[in-house]
């Protein structure tokens, strides 16, 4: 630690450089090296906070959704209150993946065709088994368990309908993009038989917060970039007005307003009259109407010209037939 000069010190040596006898400027020897290390940057190059993800844009989106729905499935299934939350999104080689992983629980090899490579569901050791005993029937008080083995196969059968429910709710999720149909292939506790892409490939890792009543867990989807990248330039414009058409609600909006009932008006003529004129009329009075009987009738759709059709007969019934648009 450096001393601490008292008052008069300071007021000595400020005397002193005010006098000349002590020197402000610095000998050769003692100046030091003021060279500041500096990296050139590309101001129109810059890299992107988090540009893992942004390379797959609006993913976070269908993830989200995908978590709002299997909240109610998780809910509906287990008949406790569930909730599924996401708490990271981030980009691994395959392998460093897995290498970061000391044990695994439930892990489900699911196909979302018509997209390649498939994906992985993946539920940590503790909140596998404390699922497993909650179908299984054990009361709201039970702590978690923390079991040091592998799931048995028939432990992996009682959580199948969970993974199912996972994959129905990942095609609703991915619905508005495409016609997914997502399904469970397999169930594995060994992660050696997990592999559903080569080791240095990028995959893309979403983590889940599951609470169930008062436990909760982890649980891991990992899809493949390969599978995600022929979607990208759907879920780029996911969020455009472009995009409208694409949403559910834009098509039951229009499937409803084609089940609309309309009023069509087949109108041979027109004809004013006085209110006076309305209050004499009597049975057996004749009305002239503006209308040339060899003309076309005009048709009208809820109250607007629409097209034109020519009077007669079918089936001994008055018809029309079209003839036109009207202009």
């Amino acid at each position: 630690m450096e001393p601490i000069l008292r008052k008069e010190e300071i007021s000595d040596l400020l005397s002193a450089i005010n006098d000349g006898r002590v020197s402000v400027d610095l000998n050769e020897n003692d100046q030091q090296d003021t060279t500041i290390n500096f990296t050139s940057i590309d101001l129109f190059n810059l890299p992107q906070p988090g540009s893992k993800q942004f390379r797959i844009p609006n993913l976070d989106i269908i993830l989200d959704i995908f978590c709002r729905t299997y909240s109610s499935s998780l809910t509906n299934r287990l008949q406790r209150t569930s909730s599924v939350s996401r708490i990271s999104l981030n980009s691994y080689e395959f392998q460093h993946f897995f290498r970061d992983k000391k044990s695994l629980g439930a892990s489900g090899i699911i196909d979302m065709s018509p997209l390649q490579h498939g994906a992985l569901i993946i539920l940590d050791p503790e909140l596998s088994f404390s699922l497993i005993e909650i179908m299984l029937g054990a009361s709201n008080e039970f702590d978690p368990l923390q079991l040091d083995r592998k799931l048995t196969t028939i432990e992996l059968i009682v959580l199948k309908t969970l993974f199912v429910d996972a994959c129905n709710d990942l095609s609703n999720a991915f619905s508005q993009l495409l016609d997914m149909q997502t399904t469970l292939v397999k169930l594995e506790n060994n992660p050696r038989l997990l592999s559903i892409v080569e080791p240095a490939s990028e995959v893309i890792v979403t983590t889940f917060l599951v609470k169930v009543g008062e436990l909760s867990g982890e649980m891991h989807m990992v899809i493949p970039f390969a599978t995600l990248e022929p979607l990208r330039d759907l879920l780029k414009d996911l969020l455009s007005i472009s995009n409208v058409n694409k949403s559910s609600w834009h098509n039951v909006i229009e499937d409803e307003l084609l089940e609309m009932p309309a009023v069509v008006t087949a109108q041979s003529g027109i004809i004013s009259l006085s209110i006076s004129q309305l209050l004499n009329l009597k049975k057996g009075d004749i009305l002239d109407l503006d209308y040339d009987p060899n003309s076309p009738l005009k048709i009208l759709v809820e109250n607007q010209p629409t097209f034109y059709a020519a009077p007669g007969t079918h089936n001994g019934k008055k018809a029309i037939s079209l003839t036109g648009m009207f202009k």
